[in-house]
């Protein structure tokens, strides 16, 4: 079992720590980590991972107020296309992943509760 993680109050949460918090989280579900805010000209992935034979693009989001939508209704068409054509990118760089099935994933962080913020994982979140 992995030690729990120590995290400070979420007032002060930087998206750095808002991905460990998701990834940790992704770990106890079996799901592997294959690369961390991965980059290229075309935007970022926060987490690219492994579930089982396919690869998860993860986009984790921290809202400490559900307001204007929350921490999901955050990632817009917009955001949606970005990670879609950077996912393409990574597929393209790494050719041992490119023919294995994928889908996006979101990890949905909000409150303010340091001990228990809650999380959402919303799997296959979106199609490209």
């Amino acid at each position: 079992m992995t030690p729990p993680l120590h995290l400070p109050p979420c007032s002060q949460w930087s998206g750095q720590q808002a991905e460990q918090w998701a990834e940790r989280h992704l770990l106890e579900h079996g799901l592997r980590t294959l690369a961390k805010n991965w980059r290229c000209k075309r935007g970022e992935l926060d987490l690219v991972m492994i579930d089982g034979d396919t690869v998860v693009f993860v986009e984790v989001r921290y809202r400490r107020h559900s307001q204007w939508g929350g921490a999901a209704g955050s990632v817009d068409a917009t955001k949606r296309k970005k990670l879609v054509l950077a996912a393409q990118y990574f597929l393209m760089s790494e050719p041992r992943w490119a023919d294995a099935p994928c889908r996006f994933d979101v990890v949905a962080i909000e409150g303010s509760d340091r001990a228990n913020p809650g999380l959402s994982w919303l799997q296959n979140a979106f199609e490209c």
